[in-house]
């Protein structure tokens, strides 16, 4: 009989303690649809993007061009010319893939003009978020746009550091 009354007073409280606590969510492909700033920066960042993807593309016609003029007179050139001319369309080919990556790549020209376009967009929406969140006494924010994203949680009910504690390492 006691393991039913404590079973049953366990459940009535974790059932009090997570009633107390408020959730909510938001849509973040939908704000960022409605701001303007951030449509213009999209627009801005396709547009670079375009540009890269043609002068890459342009080059990459050149690599190729070089490489069936190469096997075109592959005959009749002497073996010394051949490992010159395979040498200009080998580095020929790096510097395609060193342009592409300084473009494209984790760290390139575009993420970098993305990072200074959009992020200031985007820390203003976290800031108005996290007013809202301290504002409504939320716990809890989701992010509905790219399936369940913790977008905020209030530190408060943070318990990172007490489980590193818990196992030692803090």
């Amino acid at each position: 009989m006691k393991k039913v009354v404590l079973t049953f007073a366990v459940i009535l409280m974790v059932a009090g303690i997570s009633s107390a606590q408020k959730y909510a969510f938001i849509d973040s492909e939908y704000i960022l649809e409605n701001i303007p700033a951030f449509t213009a920066a999209q627009e801005q960042l396709d547009q670079l993007s375009s540009q890269y993807q043609k002068e890459l593309e342009s080059m990459h016609a050149e690599i190729e061009q070089m490489y069936q003029d190469y096997q075109a007179e592959s005959v009749l050139l002497s073996e010394d010319m051949k490992r010159k001319r395979e040498d200009v369309i080998i580095t020929k080919e790096k510097d395609y893939k060193q342009l592409q990556a300084k473009y494209f790549g984790p760290n390139g020209d575009l993420f970098k003009k993305r990072q200074g376009l959009v992020k200031p967009i985007q820390d203003d929406i976290f800031n108005a978020v996290q007013e809202i969140a301290n504002e409504g006494s939320y716990a809890t924010i989701f992010d509905k746009a790219g399936g369940t994203t913790l977008f905020y949680t209030n530190p408060r009910y943070d318990l990172s550091d007490q489980v590193l504690q818990k196992l030692g390492y803090k």
